[in-house]
């Protein structure tokens, strides 16, 4: 709640800048994971001319390196890792230091992987570079994220709703940049390079508005107070449960099912519309759902049973129209079934994760939240983590 005393947002300007904050720091995991398509065409060695495409092939190409699992397990450990650090970053390094230095590196590092569209190189050195990237940007995303959820301690509860919001549609906005370098016209190779440079672009435009916070006087009225521990601990939660699926299928398994339909527009179009875009938009949505009702409430049995049923989503994802297999059979082959199950899995993980994350502080008394929201924090990085790991279980049984 904003106090008596504080200076008006002018224009909004404050809370347009935490929405392109929220937006920036999940722009690197989204746009690595949609672009999987493009890396696992790099991978498969194909000519300089023919792999820079996004998504082309029909059948898709063979992920011999583990690309899809990969991704998803080096995504996650950063998280798990600074969960460990963060009392002890946080208090050795300016927070200027930390947010600034974190987007720069992110800029630069993403930088690195547009341009790596134009180098010829053999699929091993490509590989370890772009796990090193992948590894890299997600640790100084993790450190930006919580550096951040600090200074929106101090701030009035509707510029956390922005933030989290930005972070919610990155995933849409990734989506929506792909089908739109697929669709541009232009050749493979500059769609390619346009899709990696929306991200930098993304990034500058997050620098430039923490720059201009200290120039803002309802930035600084509120950015001058420290924020409790509690406070940030509950923030950064509440960001991370918006990244939390169920990492053992998504996008490992989804994003290897393919159209069973004849090759064309449709095929080429299928996975990044049925799997990244419907998931983003579903989940996010189901997240909105708890704004108006809050069902089943924290003393039923039925909330628990919910979520694991989620688990059965594993065994229906992996019996969809996968080509890549040579153990378990295809029993969902048309598009429709991948489609429901996506719509379901998505609405589900969103729904859950925000109810939990609503009900979770009526659990204790509230001298216990501060420890209970760093308890939180660390079971669900160890949880991400867990899942990517056992993504590669379920890809060997395929």
């Amino acid at each position: 709640m904003a106090r008596g005393d504080a200076p008006r947002d002018s224009y909004h300007l404050v809370g347009i800048s935490f929405f392109i904050l929220g937006l920036g720091t999940l722009l690197p995991w989204n746009f690595f994971i949609t672009a999987i398509p493009y890396f696992q065409a790099r991978l498969a060695g194909a000519s300089n001319s023919t792999a820079r495409i996004l998504s082309t092939n029909h059948t898709g190409p063979e992920d011999a390196f583990n690309f899809n699992n990969w991704v998803t397990l080096l995504s996650q450990l950063p998280l798990l890792l600074f969960t460990f650090l963060n009392s002890f970053l946080y208090q050795c390094v300016p927070e200027t230091v930390r947010i600034l230095g974190s987007l720069l590196a992110i800029l630069l590092l993403f930088a690195l992987t547009a341009a790596l569209v134009k180098v010829d190189m053999s699929p091993g050195p490509f590989f370890s570079i772009t796990m090193a990237s992948v590894c890299f940007i997600n640790s100084f995303s993790a450190v930006l994220q919580g550096s951040l959820f600090g200074q929106l301690g101090t701030m009035p509860s509707t510029y956390s709703t922005l933030f989290l919001s930005g972070q919610g549609l990155a995933g849409i906005f990734a989506a929506l940049a792909m089908l739109l370098s697929m669709a541009s016209g232009v050749d493979a190779e500059t769609s390619a390079l346009g899709y990696f440079i929306t991200p930098c672009v993304g990034i500058l435009m997050s620098i430039m508005c923490y720059l201009s916070l200290p120039h803002l006087k309802f930035a600084r009225y509120y950015l001058a107070n420290k924020p409790s521990q509690a406070q940030a601990q509950e923030l950064e939660t509440k960001a991370e449960l918006l990244q939390s699926v169920t990492l053992s299928v998504f996008p490992a398994i989804t994003a290897m099912v393919t159209s069973s339909t004849s090759p064309g527009k449709w095929s080429q179009f299928f996975n990044p519309i049925c799997c990244f875009l419907l998931f983003n938009i579903m989940d996010w949505l189901g997240r909105s759902l708890t704004s108006y009702f809050l069902w089943p409430d924290e003393d039923s049995r039925l909330l628990p049973l919910l979520v694991c049923l989620r688990f059965l989503f594993v065994p229906l994802f992996m019996l969809c129209h996968v080509p890549q297999r040579s153990r378990l059979p295809i029993l969902f082959p048309q598009d429709a079934y991948f489609i429901t199950f996506m719509l379901l899995f998505a609405v589900s993980n969103g729904y859950l994760v925000s109810l939990t994350m609503c009900l979770a502080p009526r659990q204790v008394l509230p001298h216990e939240r501060e420890v209970a929201g760093a308890l939180m924090t660390f079971f669900l990085a160890l949880g991400l983590s867990c899942g990517a790991s056992l993504s590669f279980l379920f890809k060997a049984l395929l």
